[in-house]
């Protein structure tokens, strides 16, 4: 469905999209450690363990130690991360890392709510948006959209971005290009 001009795509069974940004590729032979994949053409895919950069349009070998699957993150994209909860009120889902997958335009919207019933139903829900500019490099915070009780007045993103110059895995310990502190209205930021 998301590369219906990608004639090679049809007859895949063993691939699947995970939203509109991950390429999960499931090793499904015993004692296998590497998986040949298609990569479907019509942009860039990020390797999301290295950060490397390959073309789409093309079938490659994966690395697949028994501890990871391939994904690969699709060019343009925003993945949201948040701290490690057990439970959804733990504690406030603050700061959220961004990841942001450079060579296209991106969007995404961050949705939250009380997480603890059915208020969102009544409206009880706020939404961010994010939209990456590649010709500028710009990363745009929109106006928070809603509120809810116990809501967040003040968030923190950190921001990571991946490119082709810059290859990173999505790794959690090392530092943010750049953190924002977000009180609701646009920001806008030069990535």
């Amino acid at each position: 469905m998301d590369f219906n001009g990608d004639n090679e795509v049809k007859n895949i069974g063993d691939q699947f999209m995970f939203g509109s940004s991950l390429l999960v590729n499931p090793v499904y032979m015993y004692k296998a450690t590497n998986r040949s994949l298609y990569l479907p053409a019509g942009q860039g895919w990020y390797d999301l363990y290295t950060g490397k950069y390959s073309e789409g349009g093309k079938q490659i070998i994966a690395d697949a130690p028994y501890q990871q699957i391939p994904v690969y993150v699709k060019e343009g994209s925003i993945i949201p991360t948040g701290p490690e909860l057990q439970y959804t009120d733990e504690r406030p889902a603050d700061p959220v890392t961004l990841f942001v997958y450079t060579g296209k335009d991106a969007s995404f919207t961050l949705y939250e709510d009380e997480n603890l019933n059915y208020n969102y139903e009544k409206g009880a829900f706020a939404q961010i948006p994010f939209t990456y500019d590649q010709e500028t490099g710009t990363l745009t915070i929109g106006e928070r959209e809603g509120r809810f009780n116990g809501m967040l007045k003040k968030r923190t993103f950190h921001i990571k971005v991946i490119s082709k110059e810059k290859p990173s895995g999505m790794k959690f310990d090392v530092p943010a290009d750049k953190t924002i502190t977000y009180s609701g209205k646009t920001v806008k930021v030069r990535l």
